[in-house]
């Protein structure tokens, strides 16, 4: 007997009118920058809050499967159970899904290859009132058109045992993997932005082991994962923000991130590209300030990585400005533009840049590479680690920090010089010396524009 299962929270997380929807579905998608030579994903994390607060980030998703409209013929859907528990992954009685914009049958097939095994059980209960894998419904349906369905509402289960479902149903490019988790849950805004970030760097490192703290859908998310490692894929961030960018306030936020695997390693830009747009959104954060008309960035995923910089500003060849960040906790892009805009107006060594000075300045944008501790018994063993013009180095004691660059080594090429002043520049004396002092080391990625003016 054919049974339905009815949508549950059309009218309240999206319009339950099949118009307004696919108006609303429509605006999100077309606002996503084109990607034409992107390849279809073989899986997707995109988020499961209202369309209101969600609905752009996951829109970022499902454009890239546009182009595999015809071709992806099933979708295997998971999300975690929020209103009923249950042990394992649960398949609904029913055999086929209803939206405002049709009905998308059931794979019956996949579903009898996967429910001998233990930890697969059926639960109506838990399908019934679950918003996570409902909304996900009308935007599959908008950009893939005719499909099959094998939903999966997870519960209490192992990272093994979401990966070996997968693994029974992976199969080829017909079949589309679809994890659906909202990230960290009422977090103030700027702890949400750290939290997330953390947790988008381990997915697109494919390393399982998420909670529930860093994402509601950690289970599956983390099943995904194990298996993407396994079988050679590479991960895209293609949006990562939250409730206080879309629709909420910044008091108590929840985080969305969207993100795509694909079969093999995705084609990076070269280092000369990368340089050249990092250079480009350097200058035009600041000139921004001035009046400049902001520079199409967006369109570059790669920019959204999470990734640590420094952005110097030289005039006539002396320093007019320097700021950076030390961790990656923010996007590539969002970083490389604030610190620009840091180093140009609130570096308190300096007044604000001025938009004469601003035509003159040279911009030099240093990528930091995650900082490594340096393990040493002495303050000798130490000088004899470093590797001068090559180590960015980090100095820690109790609340005092500082750290220099690479390039620093070119004024001050002797290690105990590097030393000392970079005690200095964290607040210590240039001889002092304590067992608790802590080093990390670090390299960067450097370019710097030609004259300007």
């Amino acid at each position: 007997m054919n049974a339905v299962r009815m949508p549950a929270v059309a009218g309240y997380f999206y319009p339950a009118d099949p118009v307004l929807l696919r108006d609303e579905l429509g605006r999100m998608l077309a606002a996503v920058p084109e990607t034409p030579d992107a390849p279809a994903p073989k899986a997707l994390i995109v988020p499961h809050a209202g369309y209101i607060y969600s609905g752009a980030i996951a829109a970022s998703g499902y454009a890239r499967l546009v182009p595999a409209a015809g071709k992806i013929r099933r979708v295997v859907l998971l999300g975690p159970a929020h209103r009923v528990a249950v042990r394992g992954l649960a398949l609904p009685a029913a055999t086929s899904f209803a939206s405002p914009l049709g009905e998308v049958a059931l794979d019956q097939r996949a579903i009898e290859d996967i429910a001998a095994l233990p930890q697969v059980v059926v639960s109506e209960a838990a399908h019934a009132p679950e918003h996570a894998l409902e909304v996900q419904l009308p935007f599959l349906q908008t950009v893939l058109g005719e499909f099959q369905l094998l939903p999966l509402v997870v519960g209490n289960a192992t990272t093994d045992e979401v990966a070996q479902v997968l693994e029974r149903l992976w199969d080829g490019p017909e079949t589309l993997i679809v994890i659906s988790s909202d990230l960290s849950h009422y977090l103030p805004y700027d702890a949400a932005r750290e939290t997330d970030t953390a947790a988008v760097e381990r997915m697109l490192r494919l390393e399982p082991g998420l909670d529930h703290e860093q994402a509601c859908g950690a289970i599956p998310v983390n099943g995904l994962l194990a298996l993407a490692r396994r079988r050679g894929l590479s991960a895209e961030l293609l949006d990562l923000r939250n409730s206080g960018d879309t629709a909420g306030d910044k008091a108590r936020v929840v985080g969305y991130a969207a993100l795509a695997f694909y079969a093999g390693a995705l084609p990076q830009p070269t280092a000369d590209e990368r340089g050249e747009t990092l250079l480009a959104a350097a200058r035009n954060a600041i000139g921004e300030r001035f009046g400049a008309d902001p520079l199409a960035l967006h369109n570059r995923p790669w920019m959204l990585t999470p990734g640590a910089s420094f952005v110097t500003l030289t005039l006539d060849g002396d320093l007019r400005g320097c700021i950076g960040s030390l961790e990656a906790h923010r996007p590539l892009l969002e970083d490389v533009q604030g610190n620009a805009v840091a180093a140009a107006f609130r570096d308190p060594r300096f007044a604000p840049l001025d938009k004469h000075e601003f035509a003159r300045v040279r911009v030099e944008v240093s990528e930091l590479s995650r900082a490594e501790p340096l393990d040493f018994e002495s303050e000798s063993h130490a000088l004899s680690l470093l590797r001068p013009h090559e180590d960015g180095l980090i100095l820690e004691y109790g609340r005092q920090r500082g750290t220099f660059l690479p390039q620093v080594w070119e004024s001050l090429p002797r290690p105990e010089q590097f030393l000392a002043q970079l005690k200095r520049k964290a607040g210590l004396p240039a001889d002092f010396w304590h067992e608790d002092i802590r080093l990390s080391r670090y390299g960067v990625s450097k370019w710097k524009e030609g004259a300007h003016g």
